[in-house]
């Protein structure tokens, strides 16, 4: 009997210790938000500067990607007109 009754404090102290610790603990939504306020210009100059830095190579590959089309486009037509 002494044995169960042990038992069960401790689940209920182990329980109430999980219930303690996971109440104090801040949700995502929480830690975005507070990331967001403690941000800093230079912190947001940083992070344009890293989107500008991989946005620049991104363009001048989709206008060679364009150039390139064309140039299959314009050869694909010389061929059926040299056939013809």
């Amino acid at each position: 009997m002494k044995k169960t009754r042990s038992d069960l404090l401790f689940v209920v102290g182990l329980l109430a210790m999980v219930g303690l610790f996971g109440c104090s603990q801040e949700t995502p939504a929480e830690k975005a938000k507070a990331a967001a306020a403690s941000g800093s210009a230079a912190t947001q100059a940083a992070g344009q500067a890293a989107v500008d830095n991989i946005k620049t190579p991104m363009d001048k590959a989709r206008q060679t990607e364009s150039t390139l089309a064309q140039s299959a486009e314009q050869r694909a037509a010389e061929a059926n007109a040299s056939t013809r």
